[in-house]
């Protein structure tokens, strides 16, 4: 059965999460691909603020697709992860508390996430249409120049996902997981 989550993620949401747990999201979120990490990036590397507060949020690796009448969104599969590993321990540095993406992550992501107490979520890739379903409203945040690739804060209801490495450092991607 799924544990609810209600966002944003609170210290003790985090600890009692563990790799393999099946969790329902609810909340709001926000979303980013390369091209907005990097902007962020080399905001945060010449010391400048950053567009959007990233503290305590989670953000989901997407670049959603037009949506139909009727709809907050179109489909809106992950990313592929590793394509943030470069970015994501500066962010995890300032205050990001998960992700949502598809896919193993390097050392130093994980070796961030146990240092910063953060969570990373996969989402199932090929699912587009079915997780959109749970993504009730959306709102460009910054970088609209980019188009699906800005940042946008979803707000979803039930949105889907595994823990795949917990705060901890536990993954249910490595080979030789403890948890296996």
């Amino acid at each position: 059965m799924a544990k609810k989550i209600t966002l944003p993620l609170t210290d003790t949401d985090i600890e009692q999460l563990k790799a393999g747990d099946s969790v329902l999201i609810s909340g709001s979120m926000l979303t980013g691909r390369d091209a907005a990490h990097k902007r962020l990036f080399e905001l945060i590397e010449k010391g400048q603020p950053l567009p959007v507060d990233i503290t305590g949020e989670l953000i989901y690796y997407v670049g959603p697709a037009p949506a139909k009448p009727g709809h907050a969104v179109g489909p809106a599969g992950p990313t592929s992860s590793y394509r943030m590993d470069k970015y994501a321990p500066a962010l995890l540095d300032r205050g990001l508390r998960g992700m949502i993406g598809k896919g193993a992550r390097n050392q130093d992501v994980i070796d961030s996430m146990i240092k910063n107490g953060c969570v990373y979520f996969a989402a199932i890739g090929g699912a587009a249409a079915l997780i959109s379903h749970s993504i009730k409203k959306i709102e460009v945040l910054a970088y609209e120049d980019l188009g699906t690739e800005a940042i946008y804060r979803f707000y979803v209801e039930d949105f889907p996902a595994i823990v795949a490495i917990d705060s901890k450092g536990n993954s249910v991607l490595a080979k030789g997981n403890k948890n296996q």
